[in-house]
């Protein structure tokens, strides 16, 4: 009797990757559009990055919200429900005419949307599927396809700006979030044996263990520093290109350096996480960082200075995903991974509701972002250091 060929992993990690770079990218984008909302809206920066903040918690909250859902009731429903938002956050963004207004379709909306399609509900939904010795190569390869999305949406959408103003943009990238809802259809599997066969714990139980694990505890701290640093660049890095007396295409070109770096360092992420201990490439990844900046502050602000610049720390930007969410997978398992890892995301998004909205307020007080550098600097080193305690004990 033959026995069964083994089923691919490349459909559920390409559909995933896919989705991913739909969500990723789209939102990425945000901050090419703070000086034409300013424009058409008369909003100043403050107000903007108030609601790109709001945008950064609301995406971390909804992950373990609608990483249970998924882990209880499957993920092709939640991403359904998160295209339509996207859809709807973006498509109605630029016809906001107060602070409240972005708040509604940027902060919550738009945030959500992205957040059912993002990395939890993703990497949840496929590493079940996945036999264990094939989870950390996925997870840097879904990784990367939010990097790659990023590569691609960053300058088309200023193309887009620039040559059909901020509407068309912003309906553009709208549409594309319903291009995640056929690609969904391929992360209905059954878990495989090996994910099926972990202990049987209630959710709630297994969130209040833990809370009470020190690794996870590290864990989390040093991923808020990781939000803190993304949020900031993501939302003022054109901003911080402009006070050097650059073109947005500047700054479109760098967020897309970003991105395309990102896909090689995801990928290698990925692969070192099953060669080596995951806590030591967060802690290379982190320190990296900051060494990274320091150099940048004291370097000319040339363009070539930013793209290099936007190219190191693209090698590292969401490189730390595919470890970390690896670590949470070898504490606790994957049959609870999406709400887990969701919690994860969500200290990784409040450090970023800071950095996206601490760096609105640095720039209206001083005229520029230097004491948001060194914050930064501080964090990366102590996020560095937070992840060394870390125990990687298996279930």
């Amino acid at each position: 009797m033959q026995s069964k060929p083994a089923v691919s992993i490349w459909p559920v990690m390409l559909a995933s990757a896919g989705i991913l770079a739909i969500t990723m990218g789209a939102r990425q984008s945000l901050g090419l559009f703070v000086a034409p909302i300013s424009d058409r809206s008369g909003l100043d920066i403050v107000s903007i990055s108030f609601a790109l903040a709001v945008g950064q918690f609301m995406w971390g909250l909804s992950q373990p919200i609608f990483g249970a859902v998924a882990d209880k009731r499957g993920s092709f429903g939640v991403i359904v429900l998160g295209a339509l938002l996207l859809f709807a956050g973006l498509a109605f963004a630029p016809f906001a005419k107060s602070g409240w207004g972005l708040v509604l379709t940027l902060g919550i909306l738009t945030a959500a949307g992205a957040g059912a399609g993002s990395f939890s509900i993703l990497i949840g939904a496929t590493l079940r599927q996945l036999p264990l010795e094939k989870r950390a190569f996925a997870g840097g390869f879904i990784n990367a396809g939010g990097s790659f999305g990023q590569f691609i949406f960053a300058p088309l959408a200023q193309a887009l700006i620039s040559g059909f103003g901020i509407i068309v943009s912003m309906v553009s990238l709208a549409s594309t979030a319903l291009l995640t809802i056929p690609m969904a259809l391929k992360l209905r599997g059954k878990p495989a044996p090996a994910a099926a066969a972990e202990p049987e714990t209630g959710l709630w139980r297994q969130i209040m263990d833990s809370t009470r694990n020190h690794s996870y505890i590290c864990l989390h701290l040093g991923f808020f520093t990781c939000g803190f640093h993304i949020a900031f660049l993501v939302t003022h890095l054109p901003g911080e290109v402009a006070l050097c007396g650059h073109s947005a295409a500047v700054s479109a070109m760098s967020i897309s350096i970003i991105g395309l770096a990102n896909i090689a360092g995801s990928l290698f992420a990925g692969h070192l996480g099953s060669r080596m201990k995951m806590k030591y490439i967060l802690a290379a990844l982190y320190a990296s960082r900051a060494l990274m900046i320091a150099v940048y502050l004291v370097s000319p602000k040339t363009p070539l200075t930013f793209y290099v610049f936007a190219a190191f720390l693209g090698f590292t930007w969401l490189a730390t995903v595919p470890p970390t969410a690896g670590l949470v997978g070898k504490l606790f398992g994957t049959k609870y991974l999406a709400t887990l890892f969701g919690l994860t995301l969500l200290s990784h998004q409040i450090g970023g509701f800071l950095g996206a909205w601490l760096g609105g307020l640095f720039m209206a007080h001083d005229g520029n972002y230097l004491w948001m550098w060194y914050l930064d600097i501080a964090l990366a080193s102590f996020a560095a250091l937070i992840n060394l305690p870390i125990r990687e004990n298996s279930i």
